[in-house]
């Protein structure tokens, strides 16, 4: 399968547009050959986007008690998750948030709040929180992330210094009853268009794992495309208890892979983010992962921890990757590690045979 699979990355970078045979052939492709898709897609990754890696860092403004009941979220109306639950951070603590992702090397902070959609008021709100942000990070993008947007208010957040806005379709349209009763897959469609219509970047993506087949999958990916989505994060499922698809594991390591290859060779030239759940599907394979997505979230998520930032940061160099803004001295970010600095001093062996402490397996 190595040729097939060299063969779509020749097409795509002379500008072919992926269909449904090459979709199929790249989310079935046999667990020997993802090595190669990997490859394949790697080279369209690269001749886009180089060696960089975009951070971006979530803020999580208002965290649970939303009325809307998406399946998937530990926020949603009825969720007996044990998450934390706050209303509106004030400027300076959301500001203070933020700096500890963009001292990591975040050059996007993305302002996240629950519930279907902001009142006028919350909008307000969003934006004396932006003022204060840009004020003290004068270089920094915005991503809000607010739910499903009324006229005017796109155009009010863009006149705040919003820089984009993000709003996922989450899954294919035919099966979006099965995770959402509260909205529908056109509101979300509409928001996405409210929010390009008004300037705003947008950024759209999907949760993947929720039991969509492979035709549900490249219909969502082909719905992006046809969205012109500028950025497109691809979450796996963390199945929190306390909500209905709580115990649903439905990803391997390698059908992440392929769904990022989807994702890339769908849209060549598009910021593919490898977000939430990554860690636990994806696990040990993360670093392979960034030949596909040229984009993370950095440390935490909103209700959920992600690995350390450090761990984030060394995977990214340890890969041969370097971070957006790192290569001006101006913007690099202090806690890269250098790469002739060892990431942990060694550790002489205290326990297992000849002690009496148990071995570490």
């Amino acid at each position: 399968m190595f040729k097939p699979f060299e063969d779509l990355a020749d097409r795509q970078l002379a500008g072919g547009t992926l269909d449904r045979a090459d979709a199929r052939m790249i989310l079935s492709a046999p667990d020997p050959d993802v090595l190669a898709l990997v490859a394949a897609g790697g080279r369209v990754r690269r001749a886009h986007f180089g060696d960089q890696v975009k951070v971006n860092y979530l803020v999580n403004l208002k965290s649970g008690l939303c009325p809307e009941d998406c399946g998937y979220c530990s926020q949603r109306l009825g969720s007996t998750a044990e998450i934390l639950k706050y209303s509106w951070l004030k400027d300076d603590e959301a500001v203070r948030q933020a700096d500890a992702g963009i001292r990591g090397g975040a050059s996007r902070v993305c302002l996240v709040a629950s519930g279907r959609g902001p009142s006028n008021r919350d909008v307000e709100t969003v934006a004396s929180v932006v003022g204060a942000l840009k004020d003290a990070h004068p270089g920094v993008e915005v991503c809000a992330c607010l739910g499903l947007l009324k006229d005017g208010q796109a155009e009010r957040l863009r006149e705040a210094g919003v820089d984009a806005y993000n709003h996922n379709l989450n899954t294919a349209e035919s099966r979006y009853s099965e995770i959402c009763s509260t909205h529908d897959y056109a509101d979300r469609v509409d928001t996405v268009a409210k929010a390009k219509s008004a300037g705003l970047s947008p950024c759209s993506g999907l949760i993947v794992g929720m039991g969509e087949s492979d035709e549900d999958l490249i219909d969502a990916v082909f719905a992006l495309r046809d969205l012109a989505s500028d950025s497109i994060p691809i979450n796996f499922l963390m199945p929190f208890d306390g909500t209905p698809l709580a115990g649903t594991w439905e990803l391997s390591p390698l059908r992440a892979l392929r769904i990022l290859a989807l994702a890339r060779f769908a849209c060549p030239a598009t910021e593919v983010r490898m977000a939430g759940g990554r860690e636990m599907h994806l696990r040990s394979l993360q670093p392979l992962a960034l030949h596909l997505a040229n984009s993370l979230f950095l440390g935490d998520y909103l209700t959920s921890e992600g690995q350390a930032a450090k761990a984030d940061l060394e995977m990214i160099e340890d890969a041969g990757f370097r971070v957006l803004g790192a290569q001006d001295p101006a913007l690099a970010p202090p806690n890269v590690p250098a790469s002739t600095t060892p990431a942990a001093s060694l550790a002489v062996r205290q326990r297992g045979a000849g002690t009496t402490v148990a071995p570490n397996a």
